[in-house]
Order: C-alpha cells, then structure tokens, then sequence
C-alpha cells in the first residue's frame, strides 16, 4: 500500500463529454458565474442582515446572525430579543464593545423607518436598489428572492425527474396494455391547464413553500416522461437485455443497471430547461398573487409592485435585469449540456488524456 494515492477518473467517454461541455465557452462561463451567485445568495444572511454578525460586549462574544439575545443582556430594560437598529440598543452596546455588520444593514423583511422620500424610495447611499411600496430594501429582497427561487427550482426538477424517469423506465420496458393506458393517462394529463389549475388550487389553501413544490409536481413529472420512455423502448431490443432476461436476471437490475445508463445521456440534457421553467412558474405565480405567503422574499412579488408602481422605474428594471440574467445562464447551460451529450459533436482535438474528439 506505500505510495498508493486514491484518484478519481472518468471514462473516456465522459472525459471526451467533459470536453465538450468546455468548448463551449458560452456554457462553461455561465456555469461559473450562475455557482458564484448561487454561492453567494446561499450566504444571504452574511450579506444582508438586520443582526450584526458578531457582537463584542463587556469581553463577551455574541452572534445575533445565529441566534437570538435579549435586550437585558447587553443592558436593556426589556427581556425580549434585542433590536440592534435601535439607537438605544447600540449605544448601550458601543459603551462597552463593538459591533461588526453585514454589508448590507437589511433583510428581507425589514423596514426602514427613516426614508428621506416617500416609498417606494429611489436607490441612495443606504438603499443601493431603492426600497419597494413598504419602504423594505429592495437589494435585500433580492438576494433572499434569488436564493428561494434557484431552490425551489432545484427542488422542483430533481423530484419531477425522479418520478418522470421511472414512469418513463416502467412504461418503456415492460410496454404493452402498462405502456398504453400510461400514456393515454398522461395525455389526458398534459391537456389540462395547468397554470389555471395551479391557480385554483393555491387559492384553496394557505400558500407555503412545500405547498407549493407539492401541487407543481403534480403537473411537472411528466416532462421527461416521453424521453425516457422512448430510449427504454429501444434499448429493451438490444441483444444484452435479452441475454439478460434469459439468464434469469431480474428485471428491477436490468432497469437500473443496463437500461437506465442509456437513458439518462438524454434526460441529463433537459435538467436546466426544467430548472428555468420551474422558476419562471414560480415567479408567474407570485406575480398573480397565488405563490409564496405574503411578505415572502419573492422575485414575482417584486414584479407585481413594479407593475403597480410604474413611478418608480427601479423596480421594474432592477427585476427584468435579475430574471434574465438568471435564465439566460441556466439556457446557456443547457446549450452546453445538451452539446456535451450530443454524439454528433466532435473537439477537433486531443486532451490530456489522449481522447481525440
């Protein structure tokens, strides 16, 4: 064992996808850059918090960013959690330590009372993005919107394609009356309105975020469906899967093992259209009012208020330049995955490894 070093290698053929993916600059940068904002919004509370991150108080340590401290420990009169916005509140604090903020003195949800024009305000020194019609910042809000809204469409994609991928495996493999009456279900299925159903039933009962995850997934596991369905079509005739029905090997490992490999190159292509669908649902459905709980972080949100504020054109601009940055990477990146699956494709080089494209 001396000298053994653990490596991870792919394939050459997945080297020769990596690749691909590469050449396309387009897609890689766009990668890049939608991980970068994603990573930085996971943080939103490090960047845009009301709490300050730490607190230095009579040589003790307190991370408000964590957790809640009563106004009586740093000494208050009250025995509630401490607002450390408050004027009172910080100088009882400066007195005796310090206090170290997040770059932006805001959440989502906080209000700020000392606006020199009426809300919505413009963007100022204090408010880079302005304020929305309830005076809260609108860079805060949109931090925590982005971040809600990527995770939701995460959430969103992966359970949609699970579900999708083995409807689709079941149908295609075993085929006959399985194959026919599911598809004849899911016809009936995708024909209703969708958007108008979601409607409905969102205004049947109090929105939540899992809520909401749970009725779209409802109408969105059928996208892959028809993809994975037709590759377990075809593969179910190649000679391997009937040497391996007639060897006895179960189904369940046939499904899994050697036909849902094959099936998978085509789903993976269609995950980052999936993912910007969901959030543009999403962010529709906010902006009718029939989304997030009211007072969530909320890209939709923010479009209604700038459609109902056509005064304050900040609004409006802030979020179109926000949504379509958003998609436009995740269709770049969709571009690339789809390239990097493609067969057709070739690099006209050798890599590293020694795969000619």
């Amino acid at each position: 064992m001396a000298g053994w070093r653990p490596s991870f290698r792919l394939s050459p053929l997945n080297r020769r996808r990596w690749q691909q993916f590469k050449a396309n600059r387009r897609g890689w940068w766009s990668l890049w850059l939608f991980l970068a904002l994603f990573g930085l919004t996971l943080g939103a509370e490090f960047i845009a918090n009301d709490r300050p991150l730490v607190v230095q108080y009579d040589g003790a340590y307190y991370f408000p960013v964590f957790r809640d401290y009563p106004e009586t420990e740093f000494g208050g009169d009250f025995a509630t959690a401490a607002d450390y916005r408050d004027e009172f509140v910080a100088e009882l604090i400066e007195e005796k330590g310090w206090m170290l903020w997040p770059v932006i003195r805001y959440s989502y949800d906080t209000i700020n009372y000392d606006l020199e024009h009426a809300a919505p305000a413009p963007p100022s020194a204090e408010n880079w993005l302005g304020t929305d019609d309830q005076a809260r910042d609108v860079t805060a809000r949109l931090i925590y919107g982005f971040r809600i809204s990527v995770l939701f469409g995460l959430a969103l994609t992966v359970a949609s394609s699970v579900i999708g991928v083995l409807a689709g495996a079941v149908q295609g493999y075993f085929g006959g009356w399985l194959d026919l009456l599911a598809q004849r279900f899911i016809e009936i299925w995708n024909g209703l309105p969708v958007l108008y159903l979601l409607i409905i039933m969102a205004s049947l009962v109090q929105p939540s975020f899992w809520w909401l995850l749970f009725i779209m997934l409802l109408f969105s596991w059928t996208t892959l469906v028809a993809v994975v369905r037709a590759e377990f079509l075809k593969v179910r005739n190649f000679e391997y899967v009937k040497a391996a029905k007639a060897l006895g090997v179960p189904d369940r490992t046939i499904i899994l093992r050697h036909a849902l490999p094959n099936a998978m190159v085509a789903t993976l292509t269609f995950v980052p259209f999936i993912l910007s669908g969901a959030i543009t649902t999403l962010t529709a459905l906010d902006f009718l009012g029939f989304g997030l709980p009211p007072g969530a972080p909320s890209l939709g949100e923010l479009l209604a208020q700038a459609k109902a504020n056509l005064h304050a054109p900040w609004l409006g601009i802030t979020v179109f330049v926000v949504l379509s940055v958003m998609l436009t990477l995740l269709i770049f990146i969709g571009e690339a995955v789809r390239d990097a699956f493609d067969p057709r494709k070739t690099l006209g080089q050798v890599n590293a490894a020694g795969v000619r494209g």
